[in-house]
């Protein structure tokens, strides 16, 4: 009971717990038509928000926004979700929910990217070096945005707008069995947002050549980072990027 989490009214020991067999045969069932199985698909699977709303570690009114609009995210996967494309549901949602709450937080703040969102983001990360090493251990945003006298919202935008288009290798979720973790090591100046954003694409990448296909998938939908594609698939490091700069120029395209 030490780990209840409560957001919303929602107390996440209250909350049914589907394994990946049921919740397999559920999203079978409701895209075979039976969507009176929505509301418990959706009821078994909102440990998946409350773990995305508690990574950005805020306080409970923001927490609760935060959650409505992670919900939205789960409602698009799950409506979105083609089970021929061999992927857990799980994987394929928790970009799509992180992506919601993400805009929703950069969209509620009128500032505008700019010197002074860099002159913040750059006090943000000094102020999280000083408190990651007097606590050793790793900063909040909210702790960082009290450290230096600047607004969450405005925490969150600027050190968003400096971020480079790339992912960190790892774990966003775990349901004490198999781990989540997020795409790494984009080399191209934009890709991974774009296309995470736009997986209604998932009929264009079933149009790519076969080896542009498999490393798309083991990208983007398996959190397979290019020196381990490159091992698997027995091709450098090096045609790997070329490749998947290729399919997703494709992507692109056809959007």
């Amino acid at each position: 009971m030490s780990n209840k989490v409560v957001i919303s009214g929602i107390s996440t020991s209250q909350l049914p717990k589907l394994n990946a067999k049921q919740t397999e045969e559920l999203i079978r069932r409701i895209k075979n038509g039976e969507t009176h199985l929505r509301e418990e698909f959706l009821m078994g699977n909102i440990r998946l928000v409350l773990s995305m709303v508690q990574r950005f570690k805020i306080d409970k009114d923001i927490a609760d926004d935060l959650f409505q609009v992670g919900m939205l995210g789960l409602i698009k996967a799950l409506d979105n979700f083609d089970i021929t494309m061999n992927v857990k549901f799980s994987t394929y949602a928790v970009p799509m929910i992180l992506g919601e709450i993400r805009r929703f937080i950069r969209d509620s703040t009128a500032l505008k990217v700019g010197r002074s969102l860099r002159d913040i983001a750059y006090r943000a990360m000094q102020a999280r070096d000083k408190i990651e090493t007097a606590k050793a251990r790793e900063a909040s945003l909210m702790e960082i945005a009290q450290e230096i006298d600047v607004p969450y919202k405005d925490v969150v935008c600027a050190l968003d707008a400096i971020a480079e288009p790339i992912s960190i290798y790892e774990s966003v979720y775990s349901d004490g069995e198999d781990s989540i973790l997020v795409v790494d090591q984009l080399s191209s100046d934009e890709g991974e947002d774009d296309l995470l954003d736009n997986l209604t694409l998932k009929d264009e990448i079933k149009k790519l050549p076969p080896k542009e296909k498999e490393i798309i998938i083991m990208r983007y939908f398996k959190g397979k980072t290019q020196m381990e594609i490159s091992k698997a698939l027995n091709i450098s490091q090096a045609q790997v990027s070329r490749l998947e700069k290729s399919a997703i120029a494709h992507l692109r395209k056809a959007f």
